[in-house]
């Protein structure tokens, strides 16, 4: 399974331990700051797949962590979800107008948290491809937005993987993606938990597109690329 990094910032120690544990037994990796300067810092030296951010820190406060992450071009894109005390209405809008993409009162269940999360990545992944460009090599073309594959006029019936794994390796053409980053990448409800699923999405994937499979390469040892043309 592909790891997921979280970014916790917190300054609670026994909520750090209590999501550490229950974050770490599903497979995710954590790194944990207990304030908004360290966090922020962090953000610098990696790109998490998504932040869980406490509100009431001591120096900067949450909301202003978030008003950072959401103002940054290098960081906007990544998913928060706040943790709080505050469970006023008036908190929760007010976290979400700063960009928190949900928002969690404590205490609460690990397991809602973990649902939580994996809700909120999804999303994520689903709307970068209805956000993305249609493509077009030769006479096959990749729409996003419609979900859709046609090849000499006809549509090409795919699965929700198979049609993120396409897009995903076709919007950067000549690219090398390792099947751990094609899961981190595309995975979906679908989508089975293991690198060696890719092999045989893959396998499926070039049958359903007949000549137009020869556009997805084996680089052996390392895992796939989308070619050019000129490159087949």
């Amino acid at each position: 399974m592909a790891q997921k990094n979280v970014l916790l910032i917190e300054d609670d120690e026994d909520i750090i331990e209590l999501i550490t544990y229950n974050l770490n037994r599903d497979g995710y990796k954590i790194t944990s700051v207990t304030s908004g300067e360290d966090g922020l810092r962090r953000l610098k030296m990696e790109i998490p797949s998504i932040i869980l951010l406490d509100l009431m820190l001591p120096g900067i406060d949450g909301l202003e962590v978030c008003r950072t992450i959401k103002g940054d071009s290098a960081t906007k894109n990544i998913p928060v979800i706040m943790l709080t005390a505050k469970g006023e209405d008036a908190d929760i809008v007010t976290g979400l107008e700063m960009g928190a993409d949900d928002y969690m009162v404590k205490p609460f269940s690990p397991r809602v948290l973990l649902a939580r999360i994996k809700s909120v990545l999804r999303r994520k992944t689903r709307e970068e491809l209805h956000c993305s460009a249609e493509l077009t090599f030769n006479n096959m073309c990749i729409h996003p937005g419609r979900h859709e594959v046609v090849i000499d006029d006809r549509r090409i019936d795919l699965t929700y993987t198979e049609f993120a794994l396409l897009y995903h390796l076709a919007a950067r053409p000549g690219w090398v993606f390792s099947r751990y980053q094609i899961v981190e990448a595309i995975r979906g409800d679908d989508y089975p938990v293991t690198d060696r699923s890719v092999d045989v999405t893959v396998v499926g994937l070039r049958k359903k597109l007949g000549s137009y499979g020869e556009y997805i390469k084996t680089v052996r040892g390392v895992g796939y690329k989308f070619v050019e043309s000129d490159e087949l």
